[in-house]
Order: C-alpha cells, then structure tokens, then sequence
C-alpha cells in the first residue's frame, strides 16, 4: 500500500511526532511511504491513503487546505485526519468533507514506534533535526480546565518504556513530551536512565511544581538541563512555586535557569472564576522575587478557531495588547527575565495599567 503522510503549512518548531510514528508502523508492514509538508504536487506518486495531521484548532485553515488539495489531486485515495484539531472538533472537518475519515485521538498501535527521522530529510524545514522526542507517560493526574490533555490522553499511565530505545543515533538532546513527568509512577528509573545517556534534556511541556521534593530536585539537578520549566497557574500554587524553586536552588540551579510560565486571560464559565490583571501582575512578581523568567502565555479556549481574539470578562483588550507589546520591547524571545530595571517597574507600579506602561527607553530596563 502506498501512504501519503501530510504536514499542514501551519507554524511549529517541531516535526510532527505522529506522522513520524506513522511512518515507522506502515513501513513494519512493507508499506510505500511519501512525506510532504505543505501542498505539494508529486506526478510520480499515487497513494491509496492519505493521512493529514493537524494542530490546534486556531491552525484549522492550513488543514483544510490540505484536505481540498489532497482529495483533488488524488480522488480516489482514501484520507485519514488526524491530531489535535480533528480530535477536538471533528464534526468540523467532517461537515466540510464528508468524504475524510476522522481519528481522535492516539493511534494505539503505533505508539510503541521509534519515530521515523529519515524522513525528516526530504523535507528543508526538517532536514537538519538533531533532537529525539519521546513520552515515557501519557496524560496528567490533573484535570486543568485550560488544558486539552485529559480530552486526548486521559489519566497518567507510565510508557513502560526504556528510552535508550527511542535515541536516534547522532541526536545530541532529548526533548521529553510527558504532559506531567513527576506524576508517572516510573519517573526516578527514567530520571536514573537520561543521567546515564548523558545527553542534554529539555522537559518541554514543563515540570509539575507541586510534585518537586527534595529527591526529585537532586536528581533533577544531576542531569544536563538548560532551562528547568515550571508553570504557575494561578495564586493557589504560590507556596508549591517557591518550595520547588529553592529546593532546585539549594541543589546549584540557578534561578535564571528556570523557567516558569504564567498563563493569563483565562476565565472558567463553569464557576465563573479566572485570573485577572492584577493577580497575573501578583504571580510576575512572585517569579521576579525568585529571580526566576517569567513566560506569560495568553490562554486560548480548546475550540478557539483564531488566535488571539477571545478575552475574558475579567480583562480588557488593551491590557491584552499591553502584554504582547511589553513581550516584544522589553522581552527576550517572549519571556521577561529577571532585569533589575524591569522588577523594580512592576514592583512600585500602583497597578496593572502603570506596571505596563512603556514610558521607559529599552535599553534602561536591561541592567
């Protein structure tokens, strides 16, 4: 059988994990595989299915594009979507094209699959990847209302899995997806096990704080980290934060080397509850005081289909548009480091509106 894997032009700093699992699984079977990125016309392949992934829902116009493209210039081929769009809203897709078969969800029986990175390599955006990615868990022991997770993995379930199996030769980092890593009950073996690899590791989807003891932050510290991420959701967690930082702290990790997102803009429907300017200024300063980054990130709804346009009832446009404005100026990468200039602004602000007026020059908040 011959499939044709399909990437959306959307934007994302990394490859699609699944195809690359995908890829692996029908090759296990003698299938013919072709990958592409974006819209492609290649005469010298006809497919009999096509499997399109997606990403959040916000990104839907590049998959939908795919589909008229892919179904259009291979009528007859069967189409597959998938991914986190098509899993959220798949009635979506499929009043839109009747014709396309929707999975939701993980795809079971390959995700036991070394991803596939050779095949990275026909593609320019993807040609030079050196990193392996890889789950030892799937899903959280939390029910976040913000967070998609348990919709498309449910509760923590270890990987049982032995991550030296899941290197690809030559990759000089490990970029770890587990949505809760601290929370899977094998997390000190696979800890002991990327000490042993030696590679540098990069907890992508961030570190649970409340989980952070004193044995987790030791090993923690033995291994190579660049940039620990922590997340602080809201003012309840403001004892676990600071717990987790100085254990981290007392092991030799530094507080600049921490990272800890801050999300804002969000508001729960459901207990009419949500974070406000105020209180998202109050965590800021709580990570400034811990010599911390903060990284704020603006909360979009699970079914949001554009980015940026929803605002909670406990914020205004403007304050919104502040943020974004202060992440550009005065940011590095989206992040606000622990600038002297920049703590002493947000700490003598009589409130949110002055915290982030930009009166100041630039280059006098870098000191």
């Amino acid at each position: 059988m011959k499939v044709l894997l399909v990437e959306p032009d959307y934007y994302t700093r990394y490859p699609p994990l699944g195809l690359m699992k995908l890829s692996s699984f029908h090759k296990s079977r003698g299938d013919d595989i072709d990958f592409v990125r974006g819209l492609v016309n290649n005469c010298n392949y006809d497919p009999d299915i096509i499997k399109i992934t997606s990403l959040f829902t916000y990104s839907w116009k590049p998959v939908h594009r795919a589909i008229e493209f892919y179904h259009r210039l291979y009528p007859r081929a069967k189409i597959e979507v998938g991914g986190i769009y098509a899993s959220i809203m798949p009635e979506r897709i499929r009043l839109k094209f009747p014709f396309a078969f929707i999975h939701k969800g993980l795809y079971n029986p390959a995700e036991r699959y070394m991803p596939d990175y050779d095949m990275l390599k026909t593609v320019k955006k993807w040609s030079d990847w050196n990193s392996s990615i890889l789950f030892t868990s799937r899903g959280c022991i939390r029910n976040c209302p913000f967070c998609v997770v348990p919709k498309l993995e449910g509760k923590i379930c270890s990987a049982d899995i032995s991550i030296k199996d899941y290197i690809y030769p030559g990759h000089k980092k490990i970029i770890l997806w587990d949505n809760n890593f601290l929370a899977s009950p094998r997390w000190k073996e696979s800890t002991n096990e990327l000490k042993e690899i030696g590679l540098w590791v990069d907890f992508n989807q961030g570190l649970d704080a409340r989980l952070v003891d004193d044995e987790k932050a030791r090993m923690l510290a033995d291994l190579k980290i660049d940039i620990y991420r922590l997340a602080y959701d809201s003012m309840v967690e403001a004892k676990a934060v600071r717990k987790a930082v100085n254990l981290l702290n007392d092991y030799g990790v530094k507080g600049r080397s921490i990272l800890i997102y801050c999300i804002y803009n969000f508001y729960n429907n459901l207990n009419s509850e949500g974070d406000s300017p105020s209180e998202f200024l109050a965590r800021l300063n709580d990570i400034f005081s811990l010599n911390c980054v903060a990284y704020p990130m603006r909360f979009e709804p699970l079914d949001s289909l554009w980015k940026g346009k929803y605002i909670s009832p406990l914020w205004k446009d403007y304050q919104l548009e502040s943020i974004a404005k202060a992440r550009r100026v005065i940011g590095y990468g989206g992040a606000f480091p622990p600038y002297e200039g920049l703590i002493n602004k947000l700490k003598s602000a009589k409130n949110f509106d002055e915290a982030f007026q930009l009166r100041v020059p630039k280059n006098s908040i870098r000191k």
